[in-house]
């Protein structure tokens, strides 16, 4: 245990779907359900943190005091944390620096989404200096044709298929079937896959995550709060955060970046931005890929998964399709990946994603997942990244 620990006391779901209701209801029932599983009040909180959602006007840019209110206020201290789709990891970062200040004993930390129907895409407003903006106003890349340049590359580098892509579908889908939290719990086959309509080539839409609603919930606790007032001998911890930023140059174009950064007079770093996020997670933790026995990854497209893999060092550059081939990833294998069912079977529920990944590895290291549950788990990866740069990644230990 490393004096950068912190224990998870609780967590707790809203489950995903399409809902249509506000998100602070999804926040309320997923934080509520984190402070019966910790067995804490919210009287023994002393700090709040939201991830903010910003389709929900003002109420979602406050998130923190807006969850506050929505429990009952109690003059606890409160943060909002946006980084889009690492917005979850970030607040577990603001709560975990917090509790390591010795400035609170117990924090809340809370993220829920309401989504469009549909892609998601930049909210409404002429932004010329938004790369998010000129990537869909100006070359008509939307998240779906995004995915579909990784899936191309893939092809053309590695030899990949889109069977091959289908194959991480058909994996997440079998998973997710036992997750009562899960939106979509239905096997699918290959074929399934590849007779869906096709969305941008390569890809169809069932390799290609939905929006969702949906919250999730973390209550964090000082390991000696855990211990002394809570009872917890073996909880899971957080021992590492990764929030990290690109290098210059980075030289793959990234989400929502459409051109790389000039390589011509400064040499690419040595560890490129993607692979940067988990290095930095195994640094602070003092592991490493071998150590890691359930992983939780960013499935926004079945491709990406694929990438993933090579970027959190399951696997060397090349040889992800075969992972998926010999079954390492799925439950039982060698390395399991994404045990809940993934993005593909939850949908994108922004500020509650990289969230939820932290609940299926607490219950995946504390023994309580079911049949989806992957055997003797003790070490845990989340891996996630936001809009503008924003490194998610979280490892848990027990």
């Amino acid at each position: 245990m490393s004096e950068h620990d912190v224990a998870v006391a609780g967590v707790g779901m809203h489950p995903w779907g399409k809902w249509g209701r506000n998100f602070v209801e999804y926040g309320l029932v997923a934080a509520r359900k984190a402070l019966v599983d910790a067995g804490v009040s919210l009287d023994d909180v002393d700090y709040v943190v939201g991830a903010e959602t910003v389709r929900n006007g003002y109420p979602g840019y406050v998130a923190g005091s807006t969850f506050s209110q929505a429990l009952g206020w109690t003059g606890a201290p409160i943060a909002t944390v946006y980084a889009a789709c690492a917005s979850g990891a970030q607040a577990i970062d603001v709560a975990r620096a917090r509790i390591l200040s010795g400035l609170a004993e117990v924090v809340l930390v809370v993220g829920a989404d309401t989504t469009p129907k549909g892609f998601l895409a930049p909210n409404a407003g002429d932004r010329p200096d938004d790369p998010d903006w000129q990537r869909f106003r100006l070359l008509g890349a939307t998240n779906p044709t995004y995915f579909a340049f990784y899936a191309r590359r893939r092809m053309d580098l590695y030899g990949a298929t889109p069977e091959d892509f289908a194959a991480v579908k058909v994996k997440n889908a079998r998973h997710g079937l036992h997750n009562e939290h899960a939106r979509y719990r239905k096997e699918v086959s290959v074929e399934d896959v590849l007779d869906s309509p096709l969305v941008s080539d390569p890809l169809h839409l069932l390799d290609i995550c939905a929006t969702s609603d949906g919250g999730a919930a973390v209550v964090l606790a000082s390991m000696e709060y855990a211990s002394q007032r809570l009872g917890l001998d073996r909880p899971a911890r957080v021992s590492a955060v990764s929030t990290v930023t690109p290098t210059y140059p980075d030289v793959i174009p990234d989400l929502p970046t459409i051109a790389t950064d000039a390589a011509n007079v400064v040499a690419p770093p040595e560890t490129p931005f993607r692979d940067a996020i988990a290095k930095a997670a195994y640094e602070e933790a003092g592991l490493g890929p071998d150590d890691i026995d359930v992983a939780e990854v960013y499935d926004l497209s079945t491709a990406l998964e694929l990438e993933w893999y090579e970027n959190v060092g399951l696997c060397e550059r090349g040889e992800a399709e075969q992972l998926v081939r010999n079954g390492d990833t799925t439950i039982g294998g060698r390395i399991p990946v994404n045990p809940s069912g993934g993005l593909a079977c939850f949908g994108e529920a922004v500020p509650a994603q990289a969230l939820a990944q932290v609940c299926e590895l607490t219950w995946q290291l504390r023994g309580q997942a079911g049949e989806r549950q992957v055997e003797d788990a003790k070490v845990g990866l989340t891996i996630n990244q936001g809009l503008f740069g924003h490194g998610s990644s979280v490892i848990l230990t027990r």
